[in-house]
């Protein structure tokens, strides 16, 4: 692809809506600094000197889409406690569209604490319910995504999946049949508990553990061969156009099956980075892979952007959406052109 045409698939970014379904969560930080050890126990003790809490979960995914300068329809189900006054306040200081969050007394609000003494995360309490929704919220919730699909013109879905219940496979064969409808591209982050469900979808985008654990692997897929096996087992078994495999320090694999039954698959590796953390990363990459393929980039560039992206964020400490005009330098670098 051109530089040219590169860029204005790039700045089409901000014309695109994208509705994002999925587990949402607080992502509470208490930091401080360690220089001893507690005499009740051998664990260090950290000394507090800042808290912060931001969006995590889905909602890091709609932080993401709006950070590339796309518009965000987040839709997912909270409770009513203190923290879902504060999850909502955090939804309105990021100037996030709300009107598809379901508030729910069956529920409770994710809540992940991590505590980092000297930059590096030591540990995480995490208050979560990870239940299947009730009847009544299944039914609430699905119209309220039937009715943003109608009103917000949206021109790709995300499914965004951390097993904590707001998605279930009648769910995602509803929001499929839907998108289907309007034509409308649906890509996926799986977990466990749901990847025998998405089927018919455009794009499926699990990591090893996911698709090791997914396809009942015994290890997990090394080599471009053993990749290219576990890829063409999703792609028969789930009817999806491309998969893309998460692959941590080694990169991404992608892997397309043609009208024709032939696939085209690219393997590209990571880009050596000084990683801090690397919580967010998949938030990241599923959201710049679908705003570069509802954009219409081909599988290698919008991959290949995913990549970058998926990479700078764990640079660092915390959960952190992507910075859109680093990203293009370093595309730009990448690709040896001046910007």
């Amino acid at each position: 692809m051109s530089r040219n045409e590169f860029l204005e698939l790039f700045d089409s970014f901000t014309t695109k809506t994208i509705m994002i379904i999925g587990d949402v969560m607080i992502d509470s930080y208490i930091f401080g600094s360690v220089d001893r050890i507690s005499p009740e126990a051998p664990v260090p003790v950290v000394a507090v000197n800042r808290r912060s809490n931001h969006l995590g979960g889905a909602a890091n995914v709609a932080l993401n889409i709006r950070a590339m300068g796309a518009r965000p329809v987040l839709c997912s189900v909270i409770g009513q406690e203190e923290k879902s006054q504060e999850f909502m306040q955090l939804m309105k200081e990021n100037g996030l569209f709300s009107g598809a969050i379901l508030r729910s007394k069956k529920r409770i609000t994710t809540t992940k604490f991590r505590v980092i003494g000297n930059n590096v995360q030591m540990l995480r309490v995490d208050e979560e319910c990870t239940g299947q929704l009730s009847e009544d919220d299944r039914q609430t919730f699905l119209h309220m995504v039937a009715a943003a699909i109608d009103q917000q013109h949206v021109d790709a879905i995300i499914f965004q999946d951390y097993d904590k219940g707001v998605i279930d496979p009648t769910l995602i064969a509803k929001v499929a049949e839907l998108a289907a409808r309007f034509k409308i591209p649906v890509t996926a982050d799986p977990k466990h508990r749901n990847f025998g469900a998405y089927k018919n979808i455009t794009l499926f985008k699990p990591n090893l553990k996911e698709l090791k654990e997914g396809l009942g692997m015994e290890t997990l897929p090394k080599g471009i061969e053993e990749l290219r096996g576990a890829a063409q087992q999703v792609h028969h078994r789930k009817q999806i156009d491309l998969v893309m495999i998460t692959l941590s320090e080694e990169g991404i694999f992608i892997s397309r099956q043609n009208s024709d039954g032939t696939f085209a698959e690219h393997l590209l590796a990571a880009h050596r980075r000084s990683i801090a953390d690397v919580s967010g990363a998949g938030d990241t990459v599923i959201s710049v892979a679908t705003l570069g393929l509802t954009a219409g980039m081909n599988d290698f560039d919008f991959a290949a952007l995913s990549n970058l992206a998926g990479g700078q964020v764990c640079e660092y400490v915390g959960v952190v959406p992507v910075n859109k005009e680093k990203l293009l330098h370093e595309w730009a670098k990448m690709n040896e052109k001046t910007l």
